[in-house]
């Protein structure tokens, strides 16, 4: 199967996959109650859900937060009541719109960023209206770059 960028030439199918595992390592750390205290206690610190899987992974010895708990972090975060109005990607991606709109404010003859804003600002318009297909955001929210700051923060 050949894969392909969204906005660019490139196929990008190279790239390191996870060992096909139905069970955690006898090494790691497999108790569910603690893995979900760390992950609620990272994700009140504002870690990010991929951040958590990172340090889970590195510092608590939790290779893969799915094969103990049974599930992934959005969910667990998502049944605990913990989870944002917006999912994470989408969240990211505006994040990423707004230091664009912030750096073409102060270089404006930046042809080549604005491209970028412009490309953007397109997977943004894309992932919304697959949420909003999906019924994870309101079916009236719309991407606005006059109220993207309000929305980020």
């Amino acid at each position: 199967m050949q894969l392909s960028r969204m906005h660019s030439k490139g196929k990008g199918a190279s790239g390191s996959s996870k060992p096909h595992s139905q069970t955690p390592p006898e090494w790691s750390n497999s108790d569910k109650k603690e893995v979900e205290e760390l992950i609620l206690q990272l994700s009140e610190e504002g870690n990010s859900n991929a951040s958590i899987g990172t340090i889970l992974r590195d510092k608590h010895g939790v290779p893969n937060v799915r094969l103990v708990t049974g599930e992934r972090i959005s969910q667990t975060l998502e049944r605990l009541g913990k989870s944002g109005k917006l999912p994470e990607d989408l969240m990211s991606l505006m994040r990423r719109a707004l230091r664009l709109i912030d750096h073409l404010s102060q270089n404006s003859k930046d042809v080549h960023n604005r491209r970028q804003l412009e490309l953007c600002e397109s997977k943004i318009r894309r992932l919304s209206r697959y949420y909003r297909e999906n019924k994870q955001i309101d079916s009236n929210w719309t991407y606005k770059r006059d109220q993207l700051r309000l929305m980020v923060e």
